[in-house]
């Protein structure tokens, strides 16, 4: 659907202009000169000819056969244009024209009533208010930017019409190839989706880079997104993300989520490797179009001198890859070919005042050795270092082994002809050793998604009648939240354990509720208005008899009555006190964009202060529940440490998965807390203290 775009027999560009300077010369000036092997038709009702191309009053005088059209004329005028154009069969537009939705108003209003047409039509579009679509195999440049990048493997799509000017200047000085240019602009019609599923099915992308701010159908991007990353590397960097969210949030989770939690969840689920800058973006992209992938985390560091290879050596630890361990027969290699004073172990160190000879004999040793899955090459420029004949054998050396080589020669004024050489061979190069690291990071763990098979959600026999209910009568009352006791009838329907809990309305209720149950018990107040029952003295434990129970009844009634005398009291809930074990919380938000967002982490009170916590987008299957788990820095405490006994992970993957299919079957639902869930030792499953819920 979108090869108009990127193949087109034709082009005609509507507001073409014969004067230098304007948007439309530029394009008919950048469509010449790039050499687009098809016709070009410039439409200027007050020019004969542009650019030596014979020019047309309207278009209804371009002949047959047009592909892709181009607009560069007044937003007011673009709509019906673009009705002409699919009377006249093209199915492709770019409206470079500005004025629509970033202007607002009336701006807004004219995209709003287009990206409606142009779906009756069948029409694609691309923009409005961008730079235009660049495919470097077709010879194809409908942009207006100053310039053509080399023929290559990497893809890139952006919102940021400026950003892609930028990035195709720097691409043409640093001789950096592209398969495809895409600038996105206001996403009337066409999206970032769009353009990733056409290019992964792109024969002539190897690797697919994006710019975006934000995405509009969070579920569609991330299924575009698993699809591509299975078969190509998708590389994106996401700007804004400290913007806080679209709607207040009263959960733990709503508070401690958010737009930057919600992409980091989406992009680890689908497979997107997140760069954290322009710079970084690129660091990624040249190393994934010209290395193979490493088949381990085992990265072994070459150099010349002491000090950068400790340095490198420093960033592995700080990193998820690790230092390789040279078998003994590399080590014996070493020894051989190095002088006494060198360095045998990893970092290899080679001296400074290492020949080309020597150099050659450290790679190809480390590179032979089954223990190295990737090696990084570093130099410093001493007088007697041959940097040029340095790059060469990194060259030839990384084209015998199969390996991936990144290299960090350090320096400026020296390396300019090693540079050219290590550029000729593909081999990464960057100016220090911990972005050459970060870089083989990324494409480990590539690798390991690609070998990463997901589990299915699991499907729970439960009672969505109950909570449907709840829910409904929640409603009735016009209320957004629902009280304790109704969020525990809603996730006991969906399966959690729960404490044995009776609600008093008098002393004498919650004394005789005790003693049947058992002492200790907890008293609880219960009202739909109170969210945070510790900070208004709701809550009492451990007590140990009946007259406990009865003082800690009045206590909690006067406490809350002060804090809050208007709240609506339904009574106290008597409630089995469920010791050992640990505490931890569960929660959903719905965001905007990508649906149900599933938290866990550290319970109890200390949950926002600690901000210990791990998200994912639902429906989430055991082995993302499980990864969520380990994810936390407090992770070796549900371990167990101190010779305390593991705690029962299998009961809070089963209660994560739990809620994941909760808030998948009821979207009304907004956000979700379960906390604490106390988790008891190992085999003897988790049981939910306290929970509550909110609802469209």
């Amino acid at each position: 659907m979108l090869d108009g775009f990127f193949k087109p027999n034709a082009v005609v560009v509507i507001g073409a202009s014969r004067e230098e300077g304007k948007v439309g010369f530029s394009i008919v000036n950048n469509l010449v000169q790039a050499g687009f092997p098809g016709p070009i038709y410039p439409v200027n009702p007050k020019a004969s000819e542009i650019r030596g191309l014979p020019c047309y009053p309207d278009l209804t005088q371009v002949p047959d056969g047009v592909d892709l059209a181009v607009l560069v004329i007044p937003p007011k005028v673009c709509l019906p244009t673009l009705e002409a154009c699919a009377a006249r069969g093209i199915r492709s537009a770019i409206v470079i024209s500005a004025g629509f939705k970033e202007v607002g108003g009336e701006g807004a209003e004219i995209e709003k009533v287009l990206r409606a047409r142009v779906r009756e039509l069948g029409i694609r579009v691309v923009g409005p208010n961008c730079l235009g679509v660049i495919d470097t195999k077709s010879r194809l440049n409908a942009t207006f930017a100053a310039g053509m990048p080399p023929v290559g493997e990497i893809a890139f799509f952006s919102q940021s019409g400026a950003l892609c000017t930028a990035i195709l200047d720097w691409a043409i000085g640093n001789d950096v190839g592209f398969s495809k240019f895409i600038s996105l602009g206001n996403k009337a019609d066409t999206s970032e989706v769009d353009f990733i599923e056409a290019l992964a099915a792109d024969p002539e992308t190897r690797v697919i880079l994006g710019y975006i701010e934000g995405v509009e159908n969070g579920q569609r991007f991330m299924q575009a997104a698993h699809a591509a990353s299975r078969v190509k590397p998708l590389i994106i960097v996401k700007s804004g993300g400290t913007a806080a969210g679209a709607r207040a949030a009263s959960s733990h989770t709503g508070t401690l989520a958010g737009s930057e939690k919600a992409f980091i969840a989406a992009f680890r689920q689908s497979g997107v490797i997140r760069a954290e800058s322009i710079e970084e973006l690129f660091n990624f992209a040249r190393a994934f179009a010209s290395q193979p992938l490493p088949t381990g985390p085992r990265l072994c560091i070459v150099t010349n001198a002491g000090g950068p290879g400790i340095i490198a050596a420093d960033a592995v630890e700080r990193s998820t890859v690790k230092m390789a361990a040279l078998a003994p027969e590399t080590v014996e290699r070493l020894r051989a070919a190095l002088p006494p004073t060198a360095a045998l172990y990893n970092p290899v160190d080679v001296i400074g005042d290492a020949k080309q000879d020597r150099y050659q004999a450290a790679l190809e040793a480390v590179a032979a050795d089954p223990n190295v899955d990737g090696v990084l090459a570093l130099t410093t420029p001493q007088a007697m270092t041959e940097n040029d004949k340095f790059a060469e054998v990194v060259g030839q050396t990384a084209k015998r082994t199969g390996k991936p080589f990144f290299t960090a020669f350090m320096g400026e004024a020296s390396l300019g002809k090693a540079r050219a050489v290590l550029r000729n061979y593909g081999i990464p190069q960057y100016p220090y050793p911990e972005p050459a690291v970060r870089t083989f990071e990324a494409m480990v763990r590539y690798r390991q998604w690609q070998e990463y098979t997901p589990v299915p959600p699991r499907e729970y026999t439960v009672e969505k009648g109950r909570v449907a209910l709840a829910i409904l009568e929640a409603r009735r009352a016009s209320r957004t939240q629902l009280g304790e006791r109704e969020a525990r009838e809603v996730i006991a329907a969906y399966g959690l354990r729960l404490p044995q809990n009776v609600l008093a309305r008098t002393v004498d209720e919650a004394v005789a509720a005790a003693t049947a149950m058992g002492f200790p018990v907890a008293l609880k107040i219960v009202s739909p208005d109170i969210l945070h029952k510790t900070d208004v003295g709701g809550v009492r434990l451990n007590l140990a008899d009946a007259g406990a129970v009865a003082q800690g009844f009045a206590g909690i009634d006067a406490s809350v009555r002060r804090f809050f005398p208007h709240a609506a009291i339904q009574g106290i809930g008597v409630q089995e006190m469920v010791v050992g074990g640990k505490e931890v919380i569960l929660g959903m938000t719905r965001d905007p964009q990508f649906g149900p967002l599933l938290m866990f982490g550290l319970g109890g009170i200390y949950v926002e202060v600690l901000k210990d916590v791990a998200f994912r987008v639902a429906p989430i299957g055991p082995d993302q529940a499980e990864a969520m788990i380990r994810e936390i820095r407090s992770f070796p405490l549900l371990r167990g440490v101190r010779g305390e006994k593991p705690s029962d992970l299998h009961a809070i993957v089963d209660a994560l998965c739990r809620l994941s299919q909760l808030c998948v079957d009821f979207p009304e639902v907004l956000e979700l807390d379960v906390n604490p869930l106390l988790v008891r030792p190992e085999g003897e499953g988790a049981v939910a203290i306290d929970a509550r819920l909110a609802i469209d």
